[in-house]
């Protein structure tokens, strides 16, 4: 069986897989880095075709450019969340958050010394994260003000949490043959997490009303972690690309919250929350005139990761982490050379839910069940050396449903649902020379 074929079926099996119909998300991490690596779904592990994917999902396939580069991207995304509630014999509702837009900064640079076999990189990248905003409620039980009176019952009241996780990723690249390159780096990742109310931590009765209720989690800092992640990738002399990368889990110190009691009082609380395991597997075929086409088959190993993989409330109230459960993403891309001056990119992401429906209530403020997403883009070249970029990504609208858990067990009858789209534009530039 030739190389031609063996892709060709791999592609089939694998787009096959991404139109599985199930509930999914790719949870907190970013499906695509800067505008080029978007508009192809995120799809980048085999399919070098700038900094920012290659040194993102595969370091080994910084050797794949001919080019030095400096690539620049800019995003925005906008998430559009609705969560309603009931409880039987006391009604329900529904809340719109206002998470606003979230700013998304990559950049990326490589360099391939004249006659050298390796290639060095640097990269920042908008990694991970998520922001919701929602405010209190008279109507939607969960957002109900928490009670302060005994037999009167409250919600979780206003509900704000941002996570913001930016990486650091210096890579180097050896290209062992003509056709076979290996690549590594450090990851350095600052990790940004408010919560509020702060769930995590214990709900007091420092007043002795006789209703204890949880803190603010907004008064934390900056936290820095990292990992590792190293690449193979093999690009055939007939048009067939393939690419692996592991990126360890990114271990975060501590984070730590300057939280106060019900009658102000001290009570810091620390928090263990890392980035998991990610792996990924790619295959890209260039052997038809002016077309790319890439599929990357990712795994996300939440289920493993501190404050991601424990559930439920602990003795003393305070919730153990968001329940998730490992998954698999699968991202296609197809990029399309009109002229030498301009490229069209269409890409589709599919990614399993790690969120189940038992945890829909531990995760009304980390909404990421995302399902399907579509990508548009195109990079325009205004002189011999810089290109302008351009993409868009649509998250169709997907749902998660659950029951209302107390401490005491889930509600019955009850429930809350949570509903999201989101819109994402990225602009950028790349230069080469």
């Amino acid at each position: 069986m030739t190389n031609q074929m063996i892709f060709k079926l791999s592609l089939f099996l694998l787009i096959s897989l991404s139109l599985t119909p199930c509930v999914n998300a790719q949870g907190v991490f970013v499906s695509a880095t800067g505008p080029v690596n978007r508009s192809m779904g995120g799809a980048g592990t085999a399919a070098p075709l700038e900094s920012l994917g290659s040194l993102f999902w595969n370091p080994a396939s910084i050797s794949g450019l001919d080019e030095d580069e400096v690539s620049i991207g800019l995003g925005g995304s906008l998430p559009v969340i609705h969560t309603s509630s009931s409880i039987p014999g006391l009604g329900g509702g529904s809340t719109q958050a206002d998470p606003g837009v979230t700013p998304l900064p990559n950049v990326g640079w490589i360099h391939r010394p004249k006659d050298s076999a390796f290639t060095f990189g640097l990269g920042i990248f908008s990694a991970a994260g998520f922001r919701t905003n929602f405010p209190a409620s008279l109507t939607n039980p969960v957002f109900v003000p928490q009670s302060n009176t005994p037999g009167v019952p409250g919600g979780l009241g206003q509900v704000y949490t941002q996570a913001a996780f930016m990486q650091l990723i210096p890579t180097a690249a050896w290209q062992v043959t003509d056709t076979v390159s290996v690549g590594i780096g450090p990851t350095i990742t600052l990790g940004d997490v408010s919560i509020d109310p702060l769930v995590f931590n214990a709900p007091n009765d420092a007043d002795a009303s006789g209703s204890p209720r949880y803190t603010s989690g907004r008064g934390t800092r900056t936290h820095w972690g990292g990992g590792v992640q190293g690449g193979v990738y093999y690009e055939g002399t007939d048009g067939l690309h393939l690419g692996l990368t592991v990126k360890s889990p990114q271990w975060m110190e501590t984070f730590h919250y300057n939280t106060v009691d019900e009658i102000g009082r001290p009570q810091p609380k620390g928090v263990n929350l890392d980035l998991p395991m990610v792996i990924s597997f790619g295959t890209a075929w260039s052997g038809w005139e002016r077309f790319v086409f890439a599929t990357d088959v990712r795994y996300y190993d939440y289920a493993n990761a501190d404050g991601f993989g424990q559930s439920g409330f602990r003795a003393d109230g305070s919730v153990a982490g968001v329940g998730w459960e490992s998954i698999f993403a699968v991202a296609t891309g197809v990029q399309y050379e009109v002229n030498e001056d301009l490229y069209l990119r269409a890409g589709y992401t599919f990614n399993e839910n790690p969120i189940p429906e038992s945890q829909a209530f531990f995760n009304v403020g980390t909404p990421l069940y995302y399902q399907h997403e579509v990508h548009l883009g195109a990079s325009y070249r205004l002189t011999k050396q810089l290109w302008l970029n351009f993409a868009y990504t649509y998250y169709m609208e997907n749902e998660l449903s659950g029951p209302i858990v107390t401490p005491a067990g889930a509600i019955p009858g009850s429930n809350v649902t949570s509903r999201e789209t989101v819109h994402i534009a990225d602009v950028g530039i790349t230069v080469r020379y």
